[in-house]
């Protein structure tokens, strides 16, 4: 083994090593699919120099206002979210104008989730964001730090 070698080890957290901290974000003006990829990236962990891709080494994300997010161009009367109830003729469709007044938390949490990887580890970096409607959440014991995008 050479010297080189030794000196140059890639880091690989275990869980116990992790440290994560908790942000704030305001969704207030924001476009969503940007602010979709920036909670996603920070959840996955890849603003750190410990990024550990089999790791959930993310940090917490509270996003306030998800109501007021925006959209470009004419994706507020197109753009369409589908369920299904896994039964016969159980496609249930919603636009976006009526899914914004009825659950806007449901708009942002699912932008995130397209955005994260699409295994068992995703399902739990997902439960690391919080979403709220409005301004007010109950996190505040957390000490969230303001993060701005």
């Amino acid at each position: 083994m050479s010297i080189i070698s030794q000196i140059h080890k890639t880091p690989s957290l275990k869980k116990e090593e992790v440290k994560k901290a908790w942000f704030v974000v305001d969704a207030e003006g924001k476009t969503l699919g940007r602010l979709c990829s920036v909670v996603a990236a920070r959840l996955r962990g890849k603003h750190k120099t410990n990024f550990t891709p089999n790791q959930d080494c993310g940090d917490n994300i509270i996003i306030i206002n998800a109501a007021k997010v925006q959209v470009t161009g004419r994706k507020k009367d197109q753009k369409m979210y589908h369920h299904h109830s896994l039964h016969p003729g159980g496609l249930t469709s919603i636009a976006f104008k009526d899914l914004i007044k009825e659950n806007p938390t449901r708009i942002v949490k699912e932008g995130v989730k397209g955005m994260l990887p699409k295994t068992k580890l995703g399902d739990v970096m997902l439960t690391n964001l919080r979403v709220f409607a409005d301004a007010n959440h109950n996190l505040s014991a957390q000490k969230p730090v303001k993060l701005e995008l």
